[in-house]
Formats: C-alpha cells, structure tokens, sequence
C-alpha cells in the first residue's frame, strides 16, 4: 500500500503549469511540523507536491504561501541526469485528495483579493462558485 496522508502549510506558494498535451499541473512543497521540538524550537518536514488537473488548478486559485493543507495521496520516486552530470533522486507526493484547512485569510497579504470571483473553479467540478460557497476551517467559523 502506497498511501501517505499529512497536514502542514504551504512553504511556497503554488506554480500551475501546463503541460505540451494541455494538462494542468501544480507543484506546492508543505512544511509539516514534527511533533517534538528541537532545543525548544519547533522543527518541521518540507515535501513536495504535484496536483493534477482541476485540483491543480483550484489549489493555484485559492492557497498562498503559509496556508493549512490537509492531503493525501501517494509517493512517487523518479532519477534525472542535472545540468552538471550528476544523477539525481526525488521522492515527491502526487497529491489524491486535499482539503483547506486553517483559516480563509491565513497568511494571505491584506492587500490580496481571496474572494472567489464568478469565473473560479469550484472544489465540486461544478463551473461556478455560487453566493453560499464558503470555506469552513476553524471549530469557531462552523455555524453549529
């Protein structure tokens, strides 16, 4: 079984792209906190995180930079030849589910919309976001 599930913040925010077949692709890496600080400091684990399709998309649309993350997916190994010769390995995560967590303004800068606009992409696949679309996060937001 291939299946990793974690929490954390984003330490970047996201980068959409598009592959030469017209596939969207979004690469995010997540700070994960350790659950025992070091000398007193908090210590956390980065892993990278490729999002395919719509969910590429609508977390490029929605999550900067410090914003709460909760995923699950699979890990994924692959080698490269870098630009000095030399071989490389990357483990990443290739991302299944997520949803938003932490709060719709966390470490977003002020002068930053976070609103969804008309023309979004909806976490339901729907084309629109409508007036009631909100995204719960904290106990304190949750109407009951």
């Amino acid at each position: 079984m291939n299946k990793v599930i974690l929490v954390g913040r984003l330490a970047r925010d996201p980068e959409l792209r598009t592959t030469t077949t017209g596939k969207s692709v979004c690469s995010f890496a997540i700070a994960v906190d350790r659950r025992f600080k070091r000398d007193g400091q908090p210590t956390a684990d980065f892993f990278n995180v490729t999002a395919w399709g719509k969910q590429g998309e609508v977390i490029s649309q929605y999550l900067r930079k410090g914003r709460q993350i909760a995923i699950s997916g699979r890990l994924q190994t692959r080698n490269y030849v870098a630009k000095d010769g030399s071989k490389r390995y990357t483990t990443d995560i290739v991302l299944e589910e997520f949803d938003f967590i932490g709060s719709r303004n966390d470490a977003v800068p002020s002068d930053q919309n976070t609103q969804p606009n008309n023309n979004s992409v909806s976490l339901d696949g729907s084309d629109d976001i409508d007036d009631d679309f909100h995204l719960l996060a904290d106990d304190d937001d949750v109407p009951f």
